[in-house]
Formats: structure tokens, C-alpha cells, sequence
């Protein structure tokens, strides 16, 4: 069913790209594999941390997801799912996780993923008989860039307020950022896709150099990596299906429906090929990835613009290397030595870490605005973004009997029927 046609790497040495249909040598595939993974593993495991999930789960579950994705889209379109980043805010909100450790309702998040996932499956399919125009009318780019830009906001206390102790900490998360930063502007190529990882690397052997070596803090403890096993099963969990969780997860579908969206168009652009046809199928594959991994206990799983970035710069578009980075993630995702690795990483770290990654989301919402040319002259876009940021920002809630509809639900939804109102108040 599967198949590609074998190119030579003068093909790319001549100013050429390597389409989804064709692929390299199965060595150099096998390699181009490595190099996805690795782009998306700093992203795909430091979400399940800042939710209290297993990474370990989440890196099986994204090399499961993309099989799914591969198959259900036969093939076709390139492209990695990994952890996605729309639903710590949700989960955080749903669960009243802490911060730190394991999170006690894991459950009762993981049934709003299946939710969610399920929704999203039924958009995929209702896109796949009809096409994109009606979410485009109901998901301005002023809607869905302020929706992601509250996924940010919402977050920004986090790291601030509950991932730093102490001054010093403080400090240890301001060494973080920094470092990611002079990553981000002073590298170039793959060390730069890779900023938040080498950026984490860095702080955390300044971290160990403080505390293990000068006793400045809580040092670093390896004993659990170095007990944990080379391979064994991760820690599986079951979903429990609340209606308060899962109606403040599900929403999180219209970020993942804008990304998908925006992902695949980026690809029919670089590619040269339209996968326009493919866009119900891709959607439904990625529904169907976050349920199955929502039933293991792993994360809601999309598209990952890192992964994109590395075509872009490799000008390799082939599905067969995705095919084998998701075989790769598969293994790493047995491994308790990984597992424990990534448990090792001190938490103010992560929380620096967590300053950078909430800011680019945030700023994601902005560059949509900037990329469509969103007027804010026109008093609808300015009333619809104002409020909508607001709103998440300052975890605006609404009470419908026991059922409370926090910050991130009432800014996606009122931006939603906000736009909805005035456009048609405009109009009529």
C-alpha cells in the first residue's frame, strides 16, 4: 500500500526536494528519523512535566499517534504528533495540579483528552465530506490568534509563582531563559530548532555546578537514573470521565483544528504539492491519536511546527522518515532510564523553561494576527481581541450550577460567539 520512490542525495545537492512520495536511502531516511525525533523531544516531554503526566507515556503515545496519522492519512502527509502544548492550561485548570510531581487527577484529565480527541475525530470527518470554508468563517484569525495567545497568558503565573522556592531558584530560572535565549539568537541550523533543549542542558549543568559542587541549593540527584532500568513498561492510566473536565478541555479542539490547518497549508506551500484533500483525514488521524493516547495516559497530541521547521530547512518532505521517527519514539518510550533522566531535570529549570515556552505561545496568537494581516482599525477585531485576552488572562469565570467555566473556556468561547454577534449585528 505504501511506497516510495528512491531518489539520489544529488537530487538535494542540485537544488531539489525530496517529496512525500519519494525518499532517500533507507540509511540516510533512517537518519533524517533521528533528527525528527530530536526536534520534537524538548517540546513533546517537557509538556506531560508541566502536567504531572509520564513523560515516558507521552513519548510512546506521540510515536503511536503518528503511526495512526500515517495510516489513517494513507501515507501522504508529513508530519509528527507530538504532545500539545493548547492543553497544559485546560489540564492544569481541570486537575488543580500543583506544579510538581505526579498529578493526583490525571484521570479526570485524560477523559477530557478522549473528549476532545472524539470531537476533533468529528470535525475531521464533517471536513472531509464538505472542506474547510465553514471553520474558517466561525475561526476568524482574530478569533484563533487570541485564543492562543490566553493559552499563554493564562499559564504565566505557573512558573512564576509555584516553580521557584526561594531567590536563589529565582535566579536558577533566570540562568534558564537566558541561556535558551542566546541559544535562540546565536545559533544557527539544527542547534538553534533544538533551542529549548540545549538551552535546558545548559541551565541545568550551571544548575548542578551551584548546588552539587558549591552547595548553593537542592542538588541534582541521579540515583534514580542510575537504578532505573534500560527497559520495562511506563506507567499506564485509566480516564474518568467528568463533565466539568471535559467540557473545559474540549474546547481546546479549535486550537488544534487552527494548528493542523495552518501546519498542512504550510506544507502544501513548501512542498508544492496541495494536501488540501487530505485535510479531513489528517484531522481525523490526529482525533484518533489523542483519544488512543488519552486511553493510556498519555497527552492530546498534534501537529509540531518543530518538525516542519526541520523540512523546511532539509528541504526532505518524505512520509518514510516520519514512519521510522515514529518507531524511534516507540523504543524511547520503554525505557525507565529515559523516564528517570527527564524526573532528574531540577524544577526551577523547568520553570525557566516553562517562562520561554508560555511566551512563545502567547506570541504564536500575536504572529497569527501579524501573518493575516489582522486590521485592528476595525472596532469589531479590537473589541473581539481586548476581551478575549482579558478574559484568559485574568481566569474570567462563569457558574452554570456546580459547573464552572474558567479563564481559558469563556475566552475561547466568548471569542467565538462574540465574533459571531458582532459580525452579524454588523450586517444586518
Amino acid at each position: 500500500m505504501f511506497s516510495w520512490t528512491e531518489k539520489s542525495p544529488a537530487v538535494l545537492q542540485n537544488g531539489g526536494v525530496i517529496g512525500p512520495d519519494e525518499r532517500l536511502p533507507w540509511a540516510q531516511t533512517g537518519l533524517m528519523g533521528i533528527q525528527h525525533v530530536i526536534a520534537m523531544f524538548g517540546s513533546t516531554v517537557l509538556a506531560p512535566i508541566l502536567m504531572g503526566f509520564d513523560p515516558n507515556v507521552a513519548v510512546l503515545m506521540s510515536g503511536i499517534g503518528t503511526l495512526i496519522f500515517f495510516l489513517i492519512t494513507g501515507g501522504r502527509v508529513p508530519s509528527y504528533l507530538g504532545s500539545s502544548f493548547a492543553f497544559i492550561g485546560v489540564v492544569i485548570a481541570a486537575t488543580a495540579y500543583a506544579g510538581q510531581g505526579a498529578n493526583a487527577n490525571i484521570g479526570l484529565a485524560l477523559g477530557g483528552i478522549i473528549a476532545c480527541g472524539l470531537v476533533y475525530t468529528l470535525v475531521g470527518v464533517i471536513v472531509h465530506l464538505v472542506g474547510t470554508g465553514w471553520i474558517e468563517r466561525f475561526m476568524p484569525p482574530v478569533v484563533t490568534g487570541a485564543v492562543v495567545a490566553v493559552i499563554g497568558l493564562n499559564l504565566a503565573a505557573i512558573p512564576v509563582k509555584n516553580m521557584a522556592a526561594n531567590n536563589f531558584e529565582a535566579w536558577m530560572q533566570a540562568v534558564t531563559f537566558v541561556s535558551v535565549a542566546l541559544v535562540a539568537v546565536f545559533t544557527k541550523g539544527m542547534l538553534q530548532r533544538l533551542l529549548i533543549l540545549i538551552g535546558l542542558i545548559i541551565a541545568s549543568i550551571v544548575y548542578a555546578v551551584l548546588t552539587n559542587g558549591l552547595g548553593l541549593g537542592k542538588p541534582v540527584d541521579l540515583a534514580g537514573v542510575a537504578n532505573a532500568a534500560w527497559f520495562g513498561l511506563p506507567t499506564f492510566h485509566a480516564p474518568v470521565f467528568s463533565a466539568n473536565a471535559m467540557l473545559l478541555i474540549v474546547p481546546v479542539v479549535i486550537i488544534l483544528v487552527a494548528e493542523n490547518l495552518g501546519h498542512i497549508k504550510a506544507v502544501t506551500a513548501m512542498t508544492g504539492k496541495n494536501l488540501d484533500q487530505y485535510m479531513g483525514r489528517a484531522f481525523i488521524g490526529d482525533g484518533v491519536a489523542t483519544m488512543v493516547s488519552g486511553a493510556a495516559g498519555g497527552t492530546g497530541v498534534t501537529t509540531y511546527a518543530e518538525n516542519i521547521g526541520v523540512m523546511a530547512a532539509t528541504r526532505i518532505y518524505s512520509t518514510a522518515v516520519f514512519l521510522l521517527a515514529a518507531v524511534l519514539a516507540v523504543l524511547l518510550g520503554f525505557s525507565p532510564k529515559f523516564g528517570a533522566l527527564i524526573q532528574a531535570i531540577p524544577l526551577p529549570v523547568m520553570g525557566g523553561v516553562s517562562i520561554v515556552v508560555f511566551g512563545l505561545i502567547a506570541i504564536a496568537g500575536a504572529k497569527i494576527w501579524v501573518d493575516n494581516k489582522v486590521d485592528f482599525s476595525d472596532t469589531k477585531n479590537l473589541i473581539v481581541a481586548a476581551i478575549t485576552l482579558i478574559l484568559g488572562t485574568g481566569e474570567f469565570t462563569l457558574k452554570f450550577g456546580e459547573f464552572a467555566l474558567g479563564g481559558i473556556g469563556t475566552a475561547t468561547f466568548g471569542a467565538i460567539l462574540l465574533y459571531a454577534l458582532l459580525d452579524r449585528a454588523r450586517k444586518s
